[in-house]
């Protein structure tokens, strides 16, 4: 098991001096936020990627996943929503194109630095749009970033989340069959599919072969709300070991947003927990 944390934990600290923490603490991948106070890469210099280069190997880590969720430098760094606007989704063709192009720019930054992948998700539903066309809209973009992603070599992968357009296993395994293209998979978080409810057995075998990165986080009860692994209900040993049979070659990323006050604790205490696990 290679375990990984993202740096959207270390949004108090530079994204430079988060990677170097991340490294020190022991886990062998970094996944880089793709969005303010990080990387927004709008805003990107030349001198800012060669700065993060130069950290990622002072760190000995490599860059498992470019994290586009979210793109909240869009609207300054005091505003803080909508969260996932705009989106690949979006019924609005400006806002839609500016995410795309966004979209692209990461694809871009993950060649810089060596990422196999960027995430990305659906977006939300907008008002006076219907799922189904909301879901054309998404198809139509995905279909444009792809195109990008196949001249980098650089793979997409959609994370479902609840309340989203894609917010479940069976959505996201139906909509990487339609589309048909080797470089769209699974952002797959293994919370979100605990709050939906879902069978990890019948997710590992729905996505098989489809599952680009993990995100590993506890769930208490269906709350979503990321808990450093052990503080929740999600059975970790039964979970992990359904990828440990060599189907699944990427990271682990503990993914804790949610304690931006203490994220080396957090990480300190996520690496030892998931480390003492005996698959």
């Amino acid at each position: 098991m290679r375990l990984s944390f993202s740096t959207n934990a270390f949004v108090n600290y530079p994204v430079s001096e988060a990677v170097e923490k991340i490294g020190a603490i022991g886990y062998e991948g970094v996944e880089l936020l793709a969005d303010a106070p990080h990387l927004y890469t709008r805003a990107l210099k030349r001198s800012d990627i060669d700065e993060l280069k130069a950290a990622v190997s002072r760190a000995g880590v490599k860059v498992c996943n470019i994290n586009a969720n979210t793109v909240r430098g869009c609207y300054g760094s005091e505003v803080w929503d909508p969260l996932f606007e705009p989106s690949l989704s979006n019924p609005d063709p400006v806002a839609r194109a500016w995410m795309a192009e966004y979209v692209k720019k990461c694809i871009d930054l993950a060649f810089e630095v060596g990422s196999p992948n960027i995430s990305v998700n659906s977006g939300k539903i907008m008002p006076d749009t219907a799922p189904e066309d909301a879901l054309g809209i998404f198809k139509d973009s995905l279909r444009e970033v792809l195109a990008h992603a196949a001249t980098k070599g650089v793979r997409i992968g959609v994370e479902y989340e609840p309340g989203l357009l894609i917010e479940s296993c069976e959505e996201l395994s139906t909509l990487i069959y339609e589309i048909g293209s080797p470089l769209l998979g699974a952002n797959l978080d293994l919370g979100h599919s605990h709050v939906m409810g879902e069978d990890p057995e019948t997710v590992a075998r729905s996505l098989s072969g489809r599952v680009f990165h993990i995100h590993a986080g506890d769930i208490k009860g269906r709350d979503h709300f990321h808990l450093i692994p052990g503080l929740g209900d999600m059975n970790f040993r039964s979970i992990l070991k359904l990828y440990d049979n060599g189907s699944y070659k990427g990271y682990f990323t503990v993914e804790l947003y949610t304690c931006p006050d203490e994220p080396e604790y957090a990480a300190k205490e996520a690496f030892n927990f998931l480390k003492g696990i005996k698959l």
